[in-house]
């Protein structure tokens, strides 16, 4: 099994048989040390006795009262925060258990703890269904599962690069705050140049330890028509989209115990189209205008990166209404071209037989 994201927590957990995993002290230590929750030379003697306490028994009960007794208001609220997840987790048994009650079928959800934990949730469970896995693009297609990506395009190939690492490198030139005060001063900045995830820079990628500087291409196949009807794909044989694909793949398989195959479409040729699910919330606006016959404005329409058909190994597993159907999925980035991916989507709208 490859440690290939150190901060997921991945290695401090543990599987039970059904390979969902188990939240274990060491896992909830590792909250601990972030920055929100860290102590700081400021922080006061009833913070500092209470973090030691808590990473002596990560699931010490603490109550309202010692909550308060805390000086600084922003670690009042970062200890509650932690607290509230930490409480759920536990009492969830496991953490694909958790991250379904945050995301019920049934549409009664409302979440209730802060983002971060949602991703670091993500992050932990796409690990484990990674861990085995010797190939790097589906490694970095996972990270769109949990970090937020920038796309552009380029000499015709779309790109997708972590956000957090593209506007951190055009702020400081990925200097931190070093760089941000050159830019300040404006001096000039060393330039770090991002790479295309390709087979000839593989190896670079496994060395790396910071993987999040990888660019993964996104390009759909390009197709020639020949004219009488036939038509040449021109496969891509590194596809980003279809790394991508895979990883969803495991993911229903993994929480649903449903097998479904995606595999990447450029268009939804289909006038018997019965179900979609939207893969964030701008492409769940835009499948839902299109099925609707709505009019929508081209530029929208450029920002869609890809569509993609989700078929059921089993169609009995479908609801009776649209067995054996196709699923159509899509996936878009904002008007700042940012792209969220919101994995739970699938898990909450495909058409399943019954509530799993």
């Amino acid at each position: 099994m490859q440690n290939f994201w150190p901060t997921s927590g991945f290695s401090a957990l543990q599987r039970n048989e059904r390979g969902w995993l188990l939240p274990t002290d060491d896992y909830l230590r590792l909250f601990l040390a972030r920055p929100e929750l860290a102590p700081v030379p400021e922080s006061c003697p009833t913070e500092l006795a209470l973090h030691a306490a808590l990473v002596q028994s990560p699931s010490l009960p603490v109550t309202p009262a010692g909550l308060q007794a805390l000086q600084d208001a922003d670690a009042r609220e970062s200890y509650q925060l932690f607290l509230h997840f930490r409480d759920g987790l536990l009492a969830a048994g496991t953490l694909e258990a958790y991250y379904l009650s945050l995301f019920p079928r049934d549409g009664t959800g409302r979440v209730t703890i802060a983002p971060l934990f949602i991703d670091l949730l993500t992050q932990a469970i796409t690990h484990n269904l990674l861990a085995d896995s010797a190939d790097a693009y589906e490694v970095r297609a996972g990270e769109m599962l949990f970090r937020p990506q920038r796309i552009s395009t380029q000499d015709g190939q779309v790109l997708s690069g972590d956000q957090v690492v593209i506007d951190l490198l055009n702020e400081t030139g990925g200097l931190g705050d070093f760089g941000r005060f050159l830019a300040e001063a404006k001096a000039p900045l060393h330039t770090v140049h991002l790479q295309v995830l390709t087979d000839d820079n593989v190896p670079d990628y496994w060395q790396q330890a910071d993987r999040y500087r990888f660019l993964l291409d996104l390009t759909h196949e390009v197709s020639n028509d020949l004219s009488h009807g036939l038509v040449l794909t021109m496969t891509r044989a590194r596809s980003g989209l279809k790394a991508l694909a895979g990883v969803l793949q495991k993911w229903v398989r993994h929480f649903l115990g449903v097998s479904v195959t995606i595999r990447p479409l450029q268009k939804i040729d289909d006038d018997a189209w019965r179900w979609h699910v939207g893969l964030d919330v701008e492409a769940t606006a835009l499948l839902n205008d299109l099925y609707e016959g709505r009019d929508v404005a081209a530029a929208r329409l450029q920002r869609l990166v890809s569509l993609f058909r989700l078929d059921f190994a089993d169609a009995q597993e479908m609801r009776a209404d649209v067995a054996g159907k196709p699923v159509y999925l899509g996936l878009m980035m904002n008007a700042e071209g940012v792209l969220r991916l919101k994995a739970q989507n699938l898990l909450v709208n495909l058409p399943l037989r019954a509530l799993m």
